[in-house]
């Protein structure tokens, strides 16, 4: 007996499951027939509901062949015309509800017109139907077509039910999932249609006291982020699973500490800014970073301004194998330029970018509203500094816009390395400018840092010399060219998370400089929003400074990162305090004496108006100099020159001599430079 049981439960279990199978590969040119079939029929039982199920329709025989072969035609010119059968059932929604609607009422307009136009045509003694005829035909095959695809849509979810009920014995992780927003329940959604990944959502938490106790999608909102713990324990969570891209790094913080005491492995979505297109995919999930807890409100970025600013320039971007280059080389490559140049000395990050937005091109041709506006790649690997090859690649593609990222930024590196600092940053500045000037590109964005504001190092000294061209350039010109300042990004290469991550990993200490110590942070895709809508406000002459939001002690930063990591502070992973480094700031400034800030059109974004008037007199000059020093790889020259150029700086020399050997070099320097010493600045 049994055995006959589990036989027949096999056999219509897999019949049901091959059923399920045949439903779900269901093409649209199958649904193409059915459609004709039931529109068919609608005419019929329309007249037939009109005459109140009167069956006696041989008066009206010759009328009504005419009247379907009609609406026939009808419905299935408008429905290709509307590229209904271009649509993917499987996955409908209440979109694609609306969508069919909005195609019969069009429908119904139609049929209506025509059959009214018919009736009075001479000689014409067809269609003496009832008035009424079209309006019912097209209630019906709303009925009917909206059935039949939605069908499509209730036989997936059957079949999910079906596949978690075969994976139930592989279910390992019970999944509780904090936000019942739409992140959240597109998670959900996803959990559902892969069950064989093991991940069973069991509830929802959510701070909305409207959603409490309400069930979405079959699963409850159990309470607020306060009843973590008391879900954890009654439900048997295994994991708990952070979907609020939107929310500010502070939540995410208080979440993520209610979720440590319970002791249940948290993960969590990551940014809007970092989730192509919004779409939430399981992939998307991944451990909580440290830039997850510093996240704040998401930038609100003019993207139609923005594309409407690149859509159809050639945009070339050094350093394009960068952090903040590859980023812009992502988020520009969706505002539909004509050409993209990728300008880096590194061939290895040159590549991996290459490729990476090879595989993007992909996506953006999918996006209907761009299509057939795909960007064509150049990859160009050069060391700006050298001119001659800087000077080929303008021949050769003639950009309308440059994004200038390529720099040393590294600071300890660069105060004993201060030739290759100038070299890079300020001679590579320099000929990129020049060329822009000579082959009269009209938008120049480059990006600066926070510590070219009052620099205590020569990177910081650098990078505010490179401004100075910038401006010095749109001065000139008259030309859209723009310096932007901001301070560190989590996740670039020359943060300092990476190292406390590979200290931790090694068990420590992670070693923090002074307990003091602050910087601003943003994340590198907030960033590059702000740099990309900035170059659209930039009039040319002006520095645009991101609101960086509250500077963050590094000593917190590192405790964060030990905790996210699994260990306790000063009992798993300790923390050494080593002293400043050569050129090292307690605290970055955001304000240079003299410069006029306002607050532009964007709450994220100051504006220096008068930058372009703070620039010292015979610039270019003393830049000649200063690039000679650099040749000859003379470090206390360049300090000295570096001192007269930017005000505020205080370089620390590299032996007492230099006074007494140099001292007579750097006066005679600066005598040809303006013959009166010290070269001046002209403030506004």
């Amino acid at each position: 007996m049994n055995l006959l049981f589990f036989v027949s439960h096999w056999i219509v279990d897999k019949a049901i499951n091959t059923l399920l199978s045949r439903l779900l590969k269901m093409r649209n040119s199958h649904l193409l027939i059915l459609d004709i079939l039931v529109f068919s029929i609608t005419p019929v039982l329309a007249l037939v509901m009109r005459l109140d199920g009167n069956i006696a329709l041989s008066p009206y025989l010759l009328d009504l062949f005419f009247a379907t072969i009609l609406f026939l035609s009808i419905k299935l010119a408008v429905f290709v015309s509307f590229g209904f059968y271009r649509r993917y059932w499987r996955y409908a929604s209440i979109e694609e509800l609306i969508y069919l609607g909005m195609l019969m009422i069009a429908t119904v307009v139609v049929q209506t017109l025509i059959f009214d136009v018919i009736q009075y045509l001479p000689n014409f003694s067809a269609f003496n139907l009832p008035q009424s005829l079209p309006l019912i035909d097209g209630l019906l095959s709303c009925l009917f077509i909206g059935t039949l695809r939605f069908s499509v849509r209730a036989v997936e979810r059957v079949s999910q039910k079906q596949n978690k009920r075969n994976y139930k014995d592989n279910r390992k992780e019970r999944v509780l999932v904090v936000g019942a927003g739409s992140a959240g329940v597109s998670l959900v959604q996803e959990m559902h249609r892969n069950p064989q990944l093991g991940l069973h959502p069991v509830a929802f938490i959510d701070d909305n006291p409207d959603k409490q106790n309400l069930r979405i999608r079959e699963i409850t909102v159990v309470g607020d982020r306060y009843k973590i713990p008391d879900a954890v324990r009654s439900l048997g969570i295994c994991k708990v699973i952070i979907a609020m891209p939107t929310v500010t790094g502070r939540v995410i913080k208080e979440i993520v500490e209610i979720c440590h005491y319970t002791g249940v492995h948290t993960s969590t979505l990551p940014g809007i800014n970092e989730i192509l297109n919004g779409r939430v995919q399981l992939d998307s999930i991944r451990d909580v970073r440290i830039e997850d807890l510093l996240r704040r409100e998401p930038v609100q970025t003019d993207i139609e301004k923005v594309t409407q600013f690149l859509k159809g320039k050639r945009v070339l971007i050094t350093g394009a194998g960068g952090s903040i280059g590859s980023e812009l080389c992502r988020q520009i490559l969706r505002c539909c330029p004509k050409e993209i140049m990728l300008v880096g000395h590194g061939e290895n990050s040159v590549f991996n970018i290459e490729q990476e937005l090879k595989q993007l091109l992909g996506v953006v041709q999918l996006d209907s509203s761009i299509r057939g506006q795909t960007p064509y790649l150049h990859s160009f690997v050069a060391d700006i500094r050298f001119r001659d090859r800087l000077k080929y690649a303008f021949e050769k593609f003639q950009p309308d816009v440059i994004f200038h990222a390529a720099a040393h930024k590294h600071v300890p590196l660069m105060e004993v390395n201060s030739p290759e600092a100038i070299t890079n940053n300020v001679i590579g500045t320099k000929n990129l400018v020049d060329m822009a000037l000579a082959y009269n590109v009209n938008h120049f964005v480059m990006i600066s840092t926070d510590k070219a504001v009052n620099p205590t190092n020569v990177m910081g000294a650098s990078k505010r010399i490179a401004e100075m061209l910038v401006l010095a350039a749109a001065k000139k010109s008259g030309k859209a060219y723009v310096a932007v300042r901001f301070g560190n990004v989590l996740g670039s290469r020359g943060s300092v998370v990476p190292t406390f991550k590979k200290q931790i990993r090694s068990g420590g200490p992670v070693t923090v400089t002074h307990p003091d110590i602050c910087r601003y942070f943003m994340t590198i895709p907030e960033a590059v929003q702000l740099v990309l809508q900035a170059s659209v406000l930039g009039r040319g002459g002006e520095v645009l400074m991101l609101n960086m939001g509250e500077p963050v002690k590094i000593v917190d930063l590192a405790k964060e990162l030990i905790r996210l990591s699994g260990y306790e502070v000063d009992k798993d992973i300790s923390i050494s305090f080593t002293g400043l480094r050569p050129g090292e700031k307690l605290f970055e400034e955001l304000f240079i004496e003299g410069e006029e800030y306002d607050q532009t059109e964007h709450q994220k974004l100051f504006l220096v108006k008068n930058a372009s008037q703070i620039i010292p007199q015979n610039l270019h000059l003393a830049i000649e100099a200063l690039c000679k020093a650099a040749d000859k790889n003379d470090p206390n020259s360049i300090l000295f020159l570096l001192e007269q150029l930017v005000p505020g700086f205080k370089p620390k020399y590299l032996h007492s001599s230099f006074h007494s050997d140099t001292a007579k070099n750097a006066t005679t320097t600066e005598e040809n430079i303006n013959g009166r010493g010290k070269v001046k600045a002209k403030r506004a």
